[in-house]
C-alpha cells in the first residue's frame, strides 16, 4: 500500500492549519460559557451504517488540542458500524473537547463515507484480480485523509500527486504531438533528471494501445472510456507486458463487468469526489 504520505509531520501540518482556520483568535463560545477547570466526557455516536474511518486521525487532533485528553477507543478503523454504535469516549478538559469537536467530526464523517463506498466497490470486484484505485480528484488540502480513507476501505492508492509518477494523459499526448513523441520525451527527461518514476500512458482506442506497445519503455497502459470488449482486446494485445488500468465513468453498476475484462486496476474518481459523508456526532456523557 502506498502510504508514504502519512507522516506525522504531514498530519501535524494539516491539523495546525485546520485548527487555525476553525479556532482563529479563540473559540469564544466555549471560552465564554465553559469554566477553564471544567472537566467532561463525550462519546462518538455513529448514526449511519458502513465502514468507520478516521479514529486514528481523531487521536492526532485531540492530542494537538490538548495532550491531557484521554481517549478510550471502542472501535478500530476499518470496522463495520451501524446506527447507535460508539466509536470512542473522550474525557478531559471540557474546553478542549469542544474546540476539537468539529475538526474531528469533519474528518471522520468524510473519511468514513469514502471508506464505506470504497469497501462496497472492492466487494463487487472481489471475485477478480483487479484492484480498486483512487484518483487525484480530491478536496484541496484534504487529499491525505481522503486517500487514507481509501486504504482503510480496502482500496489501493494511485499516485499521490504530480511528482511521484508520470502519467501521460490525452492532453499531454496531444500537446506533445503523439504517443511516441510523448513517451520518448518523457524517457529522456527522466534520464536527464535522474528520476526513477513509473510511466503510465493513457490510450483512447486500440490503435493507441498498439502505438504504446510499439514504443515501449513504460509501466502501465491506461484504457480510458473504452467498451468492455475493447478493454478485453487491449488486455490481450498487452499480454502481461505492462500493467493495465481501466478508467472513465466507471460506476457501481458497471465495475464488476469491467473487472472481468482482465484489467489489473480500475480507477474511480467517485471514491473521493462524489461520496456521502457518514452521519456521526460527538455527544456529552452526563
Amino acid at each position: 500500500m502506498k502510504t508514504e504520505y502519512l507522516t506525522k509531520e504531514a498530519i501535524s501540518t494539516f491539523i495546525k492549519a485546520a485548527l487555525k482556520e476553525d479556532i482563529g483568535s479563540g473559540d469564544h463560545s466555549t471560552l465564554a460559557a465553559i469554566p477553564a477547570d471544567a472537566r467532561s466526557k463525550a462519546h462518538l455516536l455513529i448514526k449511519g451504517e458502513g465502514i468507520i474511518a478516521g479514529l486514528e486521525m481523531a487521536h492526532y487532533i485531540f492530542e494537538a488540542v490538548d495532550a491531557e485528553l484521554k481517549i478510550d477507543d471502542k472501535l478500530k478503523d476499518g470496522e463495520s458500524v451501524k446506527n447507535g454504535d460508539i466509536g470512542f469516549v473522550v474525557e478531559g478538559a471540557a474546553q478542549s473537547i469542544l474546540s476539537a469537536e468539529r475538526l474531528v467530526l469533519n474528518c471522520m464523517q468524510r473519511m468514513s463515507g469514502i471508506a464505506t463506498y470504497t469497501h462496497k466497490l472492492v466487494q463487487q470486484i472481489s471475485s477478480t484480480n483487479a484492484q480498486l484505485l483512487d484518483t487525484r480528484k480530491t478536496t484541496p488540502n484534504f487529499r491525505m485523509m481522503e486517500k487514507w480513507a481509501v486504504i482503510i476501505g480496502g482500496g489501493t492508492n494511485h499516485r499521490f500527486g504530480l511528482y511521484d509518477m508520470v502519467m501521460l494523459k490525452d492532453n499531454h499526448i496531444d500537446f506533445a504531438g503523439g504517443i511516441n513523441k510523448a513517451i520518448l520525451a518523457t524517457q529522456n527527461y527522466l534520464k536527464e533528471k535522474q528520476l526513477d518514476l513509473k510511466i503510465e500512458v493513457e490510450t483512447r482506442n486500440l490503435d493507441e494501445v498498439k502505438q504504446v506497445m510499439a514504443t515501449g519503455g513504460i509501466d502501465v497502459v491506461l484504457l480510458d472510456n473504452m467498451t468492455n470488449s475493447e478493454m478485453k482486446e487491449a488486455v490481450e494485445i498487452i499480454n502481461g507486458k505492462y500493467k493495465t488500468e481501466a478508467s472513465g465513468g466507471i460506476t457501481e453498476q458497471t465495475i464488476e463487468e469491467v473487472a472481468k475484462t482482465g484489467v489489473d486496476f480500475i480507477s474511480v474518481g467517485a471514491l473521493t469526489h462524489s461520496i456521502t459523508s457518514m452521519d456521526i456526532s460527538l455527544k456529552a456523557v452526563k
